[in-house]
């Protein structure tokens, strides 16, 4: 099809474009393998049938915005189409071979696949560039008084035009020209349904006009992949090669939550977290090449939808726009994302969980944290009181170890002296033994355990806060410390299984102390609750009240650990009538208490993160139908209870808030 002197120019141009588009790419992989550590080739090509799972179907994609996502499926899934189509074009240009003439099934799928890709792909862009340049839905932005480098506010739109641009010519110019050769050798081809009734309105057109008109359609088309080329390394849409990459490659973790492990025995450690790019992990700065700038992160994130500055977008969209306008590894974080922003997060896990590319901008704002609080010593005020506590008394409330059983005066609770084999290690947490209204939870778990003749113990005078709070507030040395003498510890009494009443407890001794040498069987209660019931060691009695439920999915018991069942279950054995929020199971909204927040004030917003999760209960039970009865909110969390249970105060408590335990136990036989 094409003249020497145009293979020649063709291959010229190309040649140069690679070029170009290798130093992009070159760059790219150097500021990513500066970054800190190296990968887990061995961890990685275990996930390989994992990754084709996720990537192909784009499951992750789906989770959320149907639309969009169907539209974004169609381009995704013709440009796979595609690979094969514009190197068969390629072919036909320099060698005249046209696997489009091929007969028998082969070519008939093939031209068939053609033109259902071509057409999807131009649909899901067309519908996408009305989305974001006609509709422009505020989910595709960031308020002002998020920081936001100042390239990005204009860059994000210029680079969404300038790759949409560029993807319809290349594709109406295929199809375009295509339609020409049909025209041109008179096909009419069932195959190509819509490319040749296209054909059809070239009927009166001369072949010499048609046959330059391919040959401007082959040229526009393929010549719009060469000049798009270089500038792919700086698109969005890098994520295209990084998204997968990205999955495939990230370290394997027990839980979204699970944070680097740091020896503090190491005395030639000096530095903690991340004051600059150059101290984040090397997935962390793949992350930023990864994010397609779809501001799903922050469209589920708690801080950002009660009016705080923190945007996860923003934060991974500052980390690129720093490289692609000649910022290196040594930029401080904080010119990436205020303070402010950085203890407004409440550690939930929602902006890693949506990802559909694999980013964790909470792991980066969590270094961040570590840094701040280790080597300079800079933390809200507010949190004193909790790291004294923890340090001194070995619990954030700062109760004297002494009164630690208090909670279970007039009780059988056995400790471990008393039972040194259990066949349930209780780990009652800091919250439960400590706190006037979790400590009801721990007392009707009590009763559920005694009444199920169970062979437990607990630690009593002997147990500690795990450390939970202080990890995620960034005090690495109280964590280590507490962490430390916990496994120490349990490892001597070698539990067989541990039941928790705080998914914190639970997430950190399940999840986080493999990395100290523990590792443990580890059940949240309301686990517990449900194998006691199917095993027939407790009989509930079901009352004919109407009892309506919403149950609140703690963060680190759904999302960090994929516990969605037992609770629900335990409440529908009561007799209860579960009715669920729209935000639920892994999609739950958080209740503000996470990421050390329980001891401190919430940034500046337009309003609290516990009102706002709670509102949502209230309406979800207003609107279940007849009145209830009795209406509840119930919770499988201490911090949950606290929280929801302020808010309900402050709204006029006509709204009950207890956990799944105490609303078991007030219904024992």
């Amino acid at each position: 099809m094409l003249t020497l002197a145009e293979k020649i120019l063709f291959t010229i141009a190309t040649l140069v474009s690679l070029y170009f588009t290798y130093r992009g790419v070159d760059r790219i992989i150097k500021l990513i393998s500066s970054g800190q550590g190296k990968p887990d080739w061995k961890a990685a090509f275990k996930r390989i049938p994992e990754v084709i799972a996720k990537v192909l179907p784009l499951q992750p994609v789906f989770r959320l915005r149907l639309w969009s996502s169907i539209f974004h499926a169609m381009i995704a899934w013709g440009f796979l189409i595609f690979l094969v189509v514009n190197l068969s074009d390629l072919t036909y240009g320099f060698t005249g071979f046209n696997i489009l003439e091929q007969t028998g099934l082969f070519g008939d799928v093939y031209r068939l696949m053609a033109d259902i890709a071509n057409v999807a792909i131009l649909v899901g862009m067309i519908a996408m560039v009305i989305r974001r340049f006609a509709l422009r839905p505020a989910v595709l932005s960031t308020r002002k008084t998020t920081l936001l480098n100042p390239n990005a506010r204009a860059g994000i739109s210029r680079d969404s035009a300038i790759v949409a641009g560029f993807i319809i010519i290349h594709n109406a110019s295929r199809y375009l020209g295509e339609s020409f050769y049909l025209a041109l050798n008179g096909v009419r081809d069932s195959w190509q349904p819509t490319i040749s009734a296209v054909a059809g309105l070239w009927s009166g057109v001369n072949a010499n006009t048609l046959l330059i008109g391919e040959h401007a359609m082959f040229w526009l088309s393929l010549g719009a992949v060469v000049a798009f080329l270089p500038y792919f390394p700086y698109s969005k849409h890098i994520h295209l090669f990084f998204a997968p990459l990205n999955i495939w490659m990230k370290p394997q973790r027990r839980s979204i939550g699970e944070l680097n492990y740091i020896n503090l025995d190491d005395t030639s450690i000096e530095q903690f977290g991340a004051a600059a790019i150059k101290d984040l992990h090397w997935e962390q700065v793949m992350d930023a090449y990864a994010c397609i700038m779809c501001f799903r992160c922050q469209e589920v994130c708690p801080a950002y939808n009660t009016g705080k500055v923190l945007s996860p977008a923003a934060l991974e969209i500052n980390k690129r726009y720093n490289f692609n306008h000649g910022g290196g590894m040594d930029v401080p974080m904080l010119d990436l994302i205020s303070e402010e922003a950085v203890w407004a997060c409440t550690s939930c896990g929602a902006c890693v969980d949506i990802c559909p590319v694999g980013n964790e901008p909470m792991r980066d704002i969590l270094e961040v944290r570590r840094n701040l609080s280790m080597m300079e010593s800079k933390f809200p005020k507010q949190l004193e009181t909790a790291f004294k506590g923890m340090e001194r008394n070995a619990n954030p409330w700062n109760v004297s170890q002494a009164d630690r059983l208090k909670w279970a005066d007039g009780l059988n609770v056995p400790t471990i002296e008393k039972n040194p084999e259990p066949d349930i290690l209780w780990w009652v947490g800091c919250a439960a033994a400590t706190d006037a209204r979790a400590q009801k939870t721990a007392q009707a778990f009590a009763k559920i355990l005694n009444a199920a003749g169970v062979n437990y113990a607990v630690l009593g005078q002997n147990e500690q806060c795990t450390g939970d709070s202080a990890r995620r507030a960034g005090r690495e040395d109280i964590f280590f410390g507490l962490a430390t003498a916990n496994v120490e510890m349990l490892n001597e009494i070698k539990p067989k299984r541990i039941v928790t009443t705080c998914p914190h407890c639970l997430h950190t001794i399940k999840n986080e102390y493999p990395a100290f040498g523990g590792n443990y069987t580890v059940i949240h209660h309301t686990q517990f609750i449900n194998e006691l019931v199917g095993a027939g060691k407790i009989q509930l009695s079901v009352s004919s009240d109407k009892y309506t439920v919403t149950f609140h999915d703690p963060c680190y018991l759904g999302r960090q650990n994929k516990i969605f069942d037992a609770p629900r279950d335990d409440l529908k054995l009561a007799g209860l009538e579960v009715i669920e929020m729209p935000h639920n199971s892994a999609k739950s909204f958080c209740c503000g208490a996470g990421g050390a927040q329980m001891w401190k004030e919430e940034e500046q917003g337009t309003t609290r993160v516990n009102t706002t999760r709670f509102a949502e209960a209230k309406a979800t039970l207003k609107n279940a139908g007849p009145s209830a009865e009795t209406e509840t909110v119930a919770v499988g969390c201490p911090f949950c209870l606290t929280m929801m249970s302020d808010a309900s105060k402050a709204d006029g408590g006509e709204i009950q808030v207890k956990d799944v335990a105490e609303l078991v136990a007030e219904r024992l036989k």
